[in-house]
This record gives structure tokens, sequence and C-alpha cells, in this order.
């Protein structure tokens, strides 16, 4: 069993779909196998798991989402559904989920429900954000925020190895590897990437502060994030991945 390993993946590509599929050594994808791909967006990674004959189930809490992947790829199952509330008992050999428990912050409830749909001796493969992921952008967002007098309270859950080894654990799995490692990521949009992934991704939080308002913050994240994370072309985000496999005790 590799516990609290820190490795380091150099920086393919800025899709996510893409570095998903790295994860996928992990999954025994051949004909027979059942497996269920949580949060799977608009379905790039179900069908990569479906490609050699696994009978592959996607689902995402995204209505838009899922019509998008029903459109994309008719000959798949997909289903919309919210992951703290399968509705499954033992009917899968794998659960796979790329870049999905850093949304999903009652970690708990989600491996309980997770290990009731799998199978017995079922495997769980995952990669999501790590404790210091994205660091950079999230302290200086955090700055820009306490100086109006509002305090960042995160809402990612984004765990040490460590803390993520003890909770699968504790819901009943028995862990084969928790590792953690570095990807430097870059972003699309060129001078704009930042901005970009600041107003996507901390949307909720921007939007207690007014138009004027938010530009000053989305300047100053700019400027604290420039000489860390500008390699002149891009924006590269500090992301830190982790990647767990576990079996259902």
């Amino acid at each position: 069993m590799e516990r609290n390993t820190v490795q380091t993946e150099p920086c393919k590509t800025n899709l996510f779909a893409e570095y998903g599929k790295s994860l996928m050594v992990h999954v025994d994808m051949s004909p027979g196998q059942r497996i269920l791909d949580l949060g799977c967006g608009t379905g790039a990674l179900t069908a990569e798991l479906a490609k050699n004959g696994a009978n592959v189930l996607g689902i995402d809490n995204s209505a838009e989402k899922i019509v998008k992947a029903r459109f994309s790829h008719p000959e798949l199952m997909f289903a919309e559904i919210d992951a703290l509330e399968l509705p499954y008992n033992e009917e899968f050999d794998t659960v796979f989920s790329n870049s999905v428990f850093h949304w999903i912050p009652n970690v708990d409830r989600l491996l309980a429900e997770i290990r009731r749909a799998l199978k017995p001796g079922g495997k769980l493969v995952c990669e999501f954000g790590a404790a210091s992921n994205i660091a950079t952008m999230r302290q200086a967002f955090a700055a820009a925020c306490a100086r109006r007098g509002r305090e960042y309270r995160e809402r990612f859950y984004c765990p040490t190895p460590d803390e993520f080894f003890d909770r699968l654990k504790a819901a009943g799995f028995e862990p084969e590897r928790v590792l953690e490692f570095d990807r430097q990521t870059p972003l699309p949009g060129g001078a704009e990437g930042l901005r970009r992934w600041v107003r996507c991704f901390l949307a909720d939080e921007l939007s207690v502060f007014g138009a004027a308002v938010q530009e000053q913050i989305l300047s100053e994240v700019e400027t604290a994030c420039r000489p860390l994370l500008w390699n002149g072309e891009e924006f590269v985000v500090d992301y830190r991945r982790l990647r767990a496999v576990a079996f259902r005790g």
C-alpha cells in the first residue's frame, strides 16, 4: 500500500478529460465489467472507459451536462443523479471519478454512498484537488476579500493524503494507494485566463460584491499571482492533485 507519496506529473494539456485518462490505468475496462463514472460531465471519459467493452454508466447532477453527454455519445448510458443519493446496491465493479470530490464537502456521506454502490471487493478510483491545490490564487483571493472586511471561507474539499486515507478506512475501504502530486496547468485565454478562472470557480464568492469591486478584486488577484504563475504567454496554475485507489472492505 502506498501512502502520502509525493510525485510530480509534467503538464500536458489544460483539459481535465485528458488528465483523467492517466487515471484509467487503475481500472479494469474489459467486457463484463460494470463501471460507474461519477461526475461524468459531458461524457468524454465515460466513452474512454467503455471503449474496450465494459458496461459503463455516467452520472452527473448537472442536467445540462447530461444532455450534452447523451448528444455526444448516444450509444452510452447517462443519468442525472446526485452523488450523495446513489440509488444502487452492490451493482458496480468500479466507481471512477475524476476531478469531482473537491466539489463535495460531505465526503463521509459520499464514500458511504459509493461503498454501497460497489460490489463486495469492488474498487474506487478517484482523483481530485489535494490540500494545497491552487494555493497561490486562493491566498490572493482571500487577501483581497479581507481588505474589504470579508472572510473567504473555503468551500472545496481538498484533503491531505493522510486525512483522506483515514476517511477511506472509516468508510469501510481498504486503501491500496493515496498519492499526491503537482500538476502545473496552463489556463486557456492568455492574459485573460486567470480572471476567467476566478469568475468561473469563485463566482459565488464574487457575487457578494458590486461590479466595480469585483473588477478591483480580479485586478488585485492577477497582480498578486502574476510573479508566480505568469510564464510570459499564459497563466500556469499550481494545481496539486490527490489520487486514490481503494477496495470495498
